[in-house]
């Protein structure tokens, strides 16, 4: 094929074409809005109006459910969701202080939209890769607003606190009267590690973001998941942000659909991602964890990213299969690190080939 000017564009042009092995290939829109003209037809999905009735409120009161809260409410992203619902906490508390993880996709991911937008003060419940606990949250003195954790630690290798470490930071928000909020963007995933439902992790918590792409596949979309009377105060704010738009029910249909056909296969692709980490360290690659807690974990192996990455490229110029993401230094000096999320194209393979192939590129 004809070289195009760097690695990252040769890989993508060669990934159009190729098998994926993780994470999900995402199809041509035709193909994904006739899926979701199937199901909405089968299912009988009706309008929503601005965020009410139909497909919305279907979503709302199934999510609601799934998690034992008395009500939900779906944004177009999960940023606006987690900040209004943040910003909700902190008028009702009086505080605008926030304790949450360092690495929290608030800190990294959106533009410090937390301060700029929402006036917060943000303080350190966490470092690196550490997991919370009741004495972290003892750490963080003063008035808070908000006590957030996030479930997983996504850019921790998506770590999860231990459950018996999760429940006491719970009982130790409550004890001190703080809001207890959770990121929970993958808790569909999370929740195989500790052997527990949905409806118990809700049960900690007094609010939970939840997304309707990460992992459960659909197309975008939010919902925090909350006490009743705070429902009212998040929809004033998704109005403020101007997220109360004409209609959200195609990505509420692709919740929906995610829900009946993901829902029940997250233990699943976490223990094949544990086999395949098991595999990896046979084969000189390094995982964190070294047991994976969901199925999405990082791999490092030695080299230099530039020689991996064009190794990766022309794999996958070659045999049209795409073994894993581009790589990238990682902290550690001569090593890089990539994300692996194991869903199910790379389920219905051996762990084993696919740690060879991953082990060719890095060789």
């Amino acid at each position: 094929m004809t070289d195009l000017p760097d690695l990252p564009a040769r890989f993508r042009a060669a990934s159009a074409t190729a098998e994926a092995v993780f994470w999900r290939a995402p199809g041509t829109p035709a193909e994904t809005f006739r899926d979701l003209a199937a199901f909405a037809e089968e299912h009988g999905i009706e309008w929503d109006r601005y965020g009410e009735r139909g497909a919305v409120a279907q979503l709302e009161s199934e999510v609601a459910e799934l998690l034992g809260k008395p009500a939900a409410v779906m944004f177009p992203s999960g940023v606006m969701a987690q900040q209004a619902a943040l910003r909700s906490w902190c008028d009702r508390s009086g505080s605008p202080r926030v304790a949450l993880p360092d690495v929290s996709h608030l800190l990294h991911h959106e533009q410090d939209g937390p301060r700029r937008v929402m006036g917060l003060e943000l303080e350190w419940l966490t470092t690196g890769r550490e997991t919370p606990t009741a004495e972290s949250l003892a750490a963080v003195g003063g008035r808070l607003g908000a006590v957030m954790v996030e479930l997983p630690l996504r850019d921790a290798g998506c770590l999860l606190p231990s459950w018996d470490d999760l429940v006491g930071l719970s009982a130790a928000a409550r004890e001190r009267g703080v809001p207890f909020h959770a990121d929970g963007a993958r808790i569909w995933e999370s929740v195989p590690h500790w052997g527990r439902s949905l409806s118990e992790v809700g049960e900690l918590v007094d609010s939970m973001y939840v997304s309707l792409y990460k992992g459960l596949g659909g197309t975008s979309g939010a919902l925090v998941v909350c006490p009743e009377d705070l429902a009212g105060e998040l929809r004033t704010w998704r109005a403020r942000m101007g997220g109360t738009i004409f209609s959200m029910t195609t990505a509420a249909v692709g919740g929906l659909k995610g829900l009946r056909d993901h829902l029940g296969r997250f233990d699943a692709y976490r223990s094949w991602a544990i086999a395949l980490a098991t595999e990896l360290r046979a084969r000189g690659i390094r995982t964190f964890p070294e047991e994976p807690h969901i199925a999405t974990f990082l791999a490092y192996a030695s080299g230099e990213a530039d020689e991996v990455n064009a190794r990766l490229v022309a794999h996958v110029e070659e045999h049209g299969i795409v073994p894993s993401g581009m790589w990238s230094a990682s902290e550690v000096p001569g090593w890089v690190v990539t994300e692996l999320t194991c869903y199910e194209a790379a389920a219905d393979r051996d762990p084993a080939e696919v740690a060879e192939q991953i082990a060719a590129v890095v060789a």
